[in-house]
């Protein structure tokens, strides 16, 4: 499935492209607001016409994908680094498809690493029971809990917590960047 998420990642690397120049953030509210300027990004594209772009720029998720990627200081990921960086390589490869694929399989093992960012950790799987084994009369009943063990439990856990610092994610925010202006992407 990687492979297929890959393949998204790159369709939509290449209908977004530009668009982090079309982006304009308003400051007259409270909080500044991110607008982005439809008519420009498919004008410098060429692709007023083009009916399925509108409309998927036109939709709910797209007014998501902007709010949430629209900030110019955040967490930047994969589909970032493709929009800014891999525009060239993403048009050299249109016309050979063993060169595509090859980025596909370099994208999805890049979002198989960015999921398991542990390799060395192996999931274990559960053994199936063996036929008969709910026939068995030798297993043990549950052990019984004990209250006030748990209490203890619970309160050295909140202690430990409170003194502890607060847990936050390594994720490191920076500048979003731009990639090249919309203009390049002319259709042919």
């Amino acid at each position: 499935d990687k492979e297929v998420r890959a393949i998204f990642l790159r369709l939509f690397a290449q209908l977004f492209q530009g668009y982090r120049s079309c982006l304009q953030l308003i400051r007259i509210h409270a909080e500044p607001v991110i607008h982005f300027h439809k008519a420009a990004f498919l004008g410098q594209r060429g692709l007023i016409e083009n009916d399925f772009l509108t409309k998927v720029l036109n939709g709910m998720a797209f007014a998501g994908f902007v709010s949430e990627r629209g900030p110019p200081f955040r967490t930047c990921d994969l589909f970032d680094e493709l929009v800014a960086f891999e525009v060239e390589r993403i048009k050299a490869e249109e016309g050979n498809p063993p060169k595509m694929i090859k980025h596909v399989r370099e994208l999805a093992e890049q979002l198989f690493k960015n999921e398991n960012p542990n390799p060395h950790m192996a999931f274990q799987k559960v053994p199936r029971p063996t036929e008969g084994s709910h026939l068995r009369v030798h297993i043990l009943p549950f052990p019984r809990i004990n209250e006030g063990r748990v209490q203890e439990l619970l309160q050295e856990g909140l202690a430990r917590a409170q003194g502890a610092p607060p847990a936050t994610r390594g994720d490191k925010k920076c500048v979003v960047p731009a990639g090249p202006p919309v203009g390049m992407f002319m259709s042919a």
